[in-house]
């Protein structure tokens, strides 16, 4: 069954998800939704410093947004950022020097962004990590998971009283198509179980960033949550991750600025503003989170098992560091 589920999911991208694809849904936007300006407004971006993070913060900061790029290599980040200034002519764009894995971290810079900045309209997270081989960080936690997952959910949860305080704030946390074949596993969130694949430990983790975007929806009615399937694009993270699909794909894959291009119309649109929160996205419109047909939803029961074990960990990163590692349960 799940051999055919792929082969569908296969079929179904290189239709829709391809430099193709995304060239045949442009024929349906509507160029002027993107005729705004957003000076005053603030973005948050993770994973800046290249590709659909770097072409997101581009196309921001060229309206005039004042752009926040959280980035793992500060060096990296320093030259993105002096490529988007020297482009746009923004000054606007300041670089934090963050790595999404290590949760104590997110924890200590979302803190410390309250405190300094008054208000943030936009948090886009976009940083993520595909480990083909299973690792952990400093307090214990698998390496993909703590990025993906733990690390989006930590630094989203403690700035939502910042963006509640802010004018028409949005959340946007781009996913993967790949998530369509994953149903949520609550009892193995850290993939302790069995062999692992990291493909598919990177797909689960996309499947989790959907069902927390639709129980933030739920729950924080004054933000406007989404999350976006870029299509398959030409990064460095693809061809460092998965280079064997990359060489196999060529030039069908999409460039970095066709991938950010929902990105960018959700964070700065009236247009998406107005659509209905918890949403997914694929080229400006909502699109199903399973395929037809599909097993991959998820029980009340699952959902409530997979949010409280967020929130156990979440309540553990905040927590003082000590000289001694915490020990977390793997099969959380």
């Amino acid at each position: 069954m799940s051999f055919y589920r792929n082969i569908v999911w296969f079929l179904k991208g290189i239709h829709e998800y391809t430099r193709s694809g995304y060239e045949q849904a442009a024929k349906h936007f509507v160029a002027k939704e993107l005729d705004v300006a957003v000076v005053g407004r603030s973005f948050i971006i993770t994973g800046a410093n290249s590709g659909i993070g770097k072409a997101t913060a581009m196309a921001i900061a060229k309206k005039g947004g004042t752009v926040h790029m959280l980035c793992r290599n500060k060096e990296r980040a320093e030259k993105a950022k002096e490529d988007i200034v020297r482009e746009t002519g923004n000054t606007e764009v300041y670089v934090h020097h963050l790595d999404m894995s290590e949760t104590h971290k997110v924890c200590e810079f979302a803190e410390s962004f309250k405190m300094q900045y008054p208000s943030l309209n936009v948090l886009i997270n976009n940083a993520g990590c595909m480990m083909n081989k299973r690792e952990v960080n400093d307090d214990g936690l698998e390496k993909n998971f703590a990025t993906n997952t733990l690390g989006v959910y930590l630094l989203t949860q403690s700035l939502i009283p910042l963006l509640q305080k802010s004018r028409d704030p949005r959340v946007i946390t781009v996913t993967s198509g790949g998530m369509l074949v994953q149903k949520l596993q609550p009892d193995d969130l850290q993939s302790a179980k069995g062999s692992f694949d990291g493909t598919m430990v990177y797909a689960q983790n996309k499947r989790q960033q959907v069902v927390l975007t639709e129980q933030w929806a739920k729950h924080h009615p004054a933000i406007h949550f989404s999350v976006m399937h870029p299509g398959w694009a030409d990064t460095p993270a693809v061809s460092t991750s998965m280079p064997q699909f990359h060489q196999m794909m060529g030039e069908r894959l999409r460039s970095a600025e066709q991938g950010a291009d929902t990105v960018v119309w959700l964070a700065l649109t009236r247009a998406a503003s107005k659509t209905r929160s918890g949403k997914f996205f694929q080229d400006r419109r909502v699109v199903p989170a399973h395929l037809p047909l599909a097993w991959t939803h998820s029980s009340p029961e699952e959902v409530r098992s997979f949010m409280t074990q967020l929130e156990i960990l979440a309540q553990a990163a905040k927590q003082p560091r000590t000289d001694t590692q915490p020990s977390f349960d793997p099969t959380y």
